[in-house]
Formats: C-alpha cells, sequence, structure tokens
C-alpha cells in the first residue's frame, strides 16, 4: 500500500464533505510509460527512456513522446470517488481550427465507465509556416469520476493521448493499491501518429487500444506522432522494454518528411530490427507497412499542410514531390512496401518468428471510399475501429503471427 496522506482540495460544497485519501503518483501505478520525470508541479509520464530523449533535440518527437498514448493509472480500491489534478500542455496550431480538449477515460474492471477533461492548462502555439513554437503557461485543473460502485475494483484511469500530462495528485475517498499484475501477453508496438492517435475519440478507442482489448494483451503503445523515423534510439528503446509480442509500423513519416533515399532506407530498416532481436531474439515481431494514403501512394515528400480550405474549418495535407524523382532514389509509400516485404522475407530464411502485413490488408483502396482519410492522411474516429478489428483478427487469431498474446 502507499504512503498517503489526508487532503480536502478546495471543490464544489457538495464535495467538501468527502474525506479525501491522496496517493502518491509513483511508477508503480501506471502502465504504458518507460519513464517518469518529476517536475515542479508532479511527475511527467514519458514514451520514451531520458537517454533516448537526450539524443534528440527535435520538438516533434519531444512533444509526441511526452503526450501519453496508452498510459493510463492502474489501481484497486473501493473508493467511490476519484479526482485526478493534472497540468495539460494543449497544442494549438497557427491558422488550423481548434481541437477540442483531451479526454480522459475510466475503467471499472475493463469496462469503460466514464469520460471527462481537464480544461485550462498550458497552451503550446505552433506555426507550421515557420516551424515557431511558443508555450503560455497556465492553471492546474481537476476531473472527477464520482459515482463508482462501492467494492473492491480495478481502476484505469487513461490519460489523453494528444495532451502533453503532468500528473500532479491522485484523491479517492477510499485507500488505493497498485493493481496486481493481468497476467495478460505485453504488447508492444511502434508506429507514425496514426499508431499515436490520430484524431481517435478517445485514449480507449485509438487503434492500438481498441486492438489490444480485442486480442487481451496489455499494450505499450510507442506511437511516436511524425516520429516513427528508424531512429536508433528508437530501436533500443524497444529492445529494452519487456514485451512477449512486438509490431512496428514504418514508412509514412519517412515519405512525408522526406528523410533519406532508398539506399538509405534497406539499412536502416536492418538496422533498426537488429537492434530490437538483440534484447528479443525469439519474440514474434510483426513489421507492419503503411496503411493506404493516396496523396503518398506514389509521390514522395515532402508533404505540406494544405490551407486553401481554413476558410470552411479544414486543414488537409497534400504531396509536394515529383512521382519522377522515384528513379533517383526518393521513397513513396509504394517504394516502401515493396523494399519492407523483400527484407522481411529475406531475414525470415533465418528468423521463423518474424512477420511481415501489408498496412492496405488494415486500410485499403475500398475503405477510402468509403471511410477517406478526412485531411489526405490521418484516419478519423471510424476508421480508428475498422483498423483495430482488421488487425486483431489478422495478428491475434490462432493462426496469426501474435497469437501468443490471444486470451
Amino acid at each position: 500500500m502507499n504512503d498517503r496522506t489526508d487532503h480536502v482540495p478546495d471543490a464544489p460544497t457538495a464535495a467538501q464533505a468527502t474525506h479525501w485519501i491522496t496517493t502518491p503518483i509513483t511508477a508503480d501505478l501506471l502502465r504504458g510509460a518507460l519513464d517518469l520525470e518529476r517536475t515542479e508541479h508532479g511527475v511527467l509520464p514519458h514514451r520514451l527512456p531520458a537517454r533516448a530523449r537526450a539524443q534528440c533535440a527535435d520538438g516533434q518527437l519531444a512533444m509526441a513522446e511526452a503526450q501519453p498514448s496508452g498510459v493510463r493509472l492502474v489501481f484497486r480500491t473501493r473508493a467511490t470517488v476519484v479526482e485526478l489534478d493534472t497540468l495539460p500542455t494543449k497544442t494549438v496550431y497557427v491558422g488550423a481550427p481548434p481541437r477540442p480538449d483531451g479526454v480522459y477515460d475510466l475503467l471499472v474492471d475493463g469496462r469503460l465507465s466514464g469520460q471527462g477533461s481537464v480544461t485550462g492548462g498550458n497552451v503550446l502555439t505552433v506555426d507550421m509556416t515557420t516551424g515557431s513554437a511558443e508555450t503560455r503557461p497556465g492553471p492546474v485543473g481537476t476531473v472527477r469520476f464520482p459515482g463508482l460502485p462501492d467494492r473492491v475494483k480495478d481502476v484505469e484511469i487513461w490519460l489523453p493521448y494528444n495532451e502533453i500530462t503532468q500528473l500532479v495528485a491522485l484523491r479517492t475517498d477510499a485507500p488505493v493499491e497498485a493493481a496486481p499484475d493481468s497476467g495478460r501477453k505485453k504488447w508492444l508496438h511502434h508506429g507514425s501518429s496514426i499508431s499515436h492517435g490520430s484524431t481517435a475519440a478517445s485514449p480507449t478507442t485509438t487503434w492500438p487500444a481498441l486492438a489490444a482489448s480485442l486480442g487481451g494483451v496489455e499494450l505499450t503503445n510507442l506511437g511516436l506522432g511524425g516520429s516513427a523515423l528508424l531512429d536508433p534510439f528508437t530501436a533500443r528503446a524497444l529492445r529494452d522494454t519487456p514485451a512477449d509480442l512486438i509490431s512496428v509500423k514504418m514508412g509514412i513519416n519517412l515519405v512525408n518528411l522526406d528523410l533519406m533515399r532508398l539506399r538509405a532506407f534497406g539499412p536502416a530498416v536492418h538496422g533498426f530490427l537488429d537492434t530490437i532481436r538483440d534484447g528479443h531474439p525469439t519474440t514474434p515481431l510483426l513489421v507492419v507497412s503503411p496503411i493506404l494514403c493516396p496523396i503518398h501512394e506514389d509521390t514522395p515528400g515532402p508533404g505540406a499542410p494544405d490551407f486553401s480550405r481554413l476558410d470552411e474549418g479544414i486543414l488537409q495535407f497534400r504531396a509536394t514531390g515529383d512521382p519522377a524523382e522515384r528513379a533517383a532514389g526518393k521513397l513513396t509509400l509504394n517504394v516502401i512496401r515493396d523494399e519492407l516485404a523483400r527484407i522481411v522475407k529475406q531475414r525470415a530464411a533465418d528468423d521463423p518468428n518474424l512477420h511481415y502485413l501489408d498496412g492496405r490488408e488494415l486500410y485499403g483502396e475500398a475503405d477510402f471510399a468509403e471511410l477517406p482519410l478526412p485531411d489526405q492522411l490521418h484516419p478519423d474516429a471510424p476508421t480508428h475501429h475498422r483498423i483495430a478489428e482488421r488487425f486483431a483478427a489478422l495478428a491475434f487469431t490462432p493462426d496469426g503471427p501474435l497469437a501468443a498474446g490471444r486470451a
């Protein structure tokens, strides 16, 4: 049991009679984070370890890894009221439509039992035309979940996937202890903004979170928006993180950042997989190529925001490369799929636990016709559900590449 101090917070009069117990937020109450940084206000979960963060000064990566996609507080209690104080950092893009507040999902014994948001917080303003960013400080806020069943239960609070979230205080009206290990297989996943969450409705409805629920596995999500770039420090984080099952989804960020040419891509993929295998030599490992994205199927990057419909409140993306540049080694999604399939086939001759999945089996041309990508790049909430169902059916079924994860 954790050390606690009694505390009565500032709250509406009806709540002031509650006898509050404040429980320190420690690593044993968190799942899905690889590091916990102590800050002026509390603790900040990170999805990359400190050593990895020190090796890259990129602002996009710093923001993405600190946004707690898949990170959740997990504890056992008979509390009927739970309050969580946080200091969120909300991102605003100059010229783009405003984004809604991030959503907190409350699960009781595995079932969604409440949702909430925290207003206020810091505001990070990003100008995509200049690359500049500025943070304006704001106040701590509270998300409150009353009316929980009066019995011992396992409670999960999934943090917003799209807001950097400093955890300030956890209050309950009954003692809290760390929940025991679920016994489920641990699934470690890495990918781009689509795996991070893009425009999913809530943290438990990103496609990896949904797929984990369908597959009966425990998720650690290293989906890093804009930052699935075959970075060696990310490979080392995957290498060093305990896992029973691993998947890596790669390709789209390499194209829309125009990061490398075909000559560099193949060796970089080999090096990335070699590093993972240094720590997980026989773990089932699934390489997933990009889902369909028409703007980049045969047109190289870089990708760029398209502001032409901002007066309608619509931000879209476009590819700015020239298809003829493929002859000079520029990457497109079709080029990447062909190369990934070749590499996995070559390696699988000596690595029977290595598998390949074409991302278009998760979302392809027929899906685009029915559920088009709203901004030409990212799936919407219904599409996250479809991708999750497809992934679970392809990966976690008894004859799937991650069959060991089936509950």
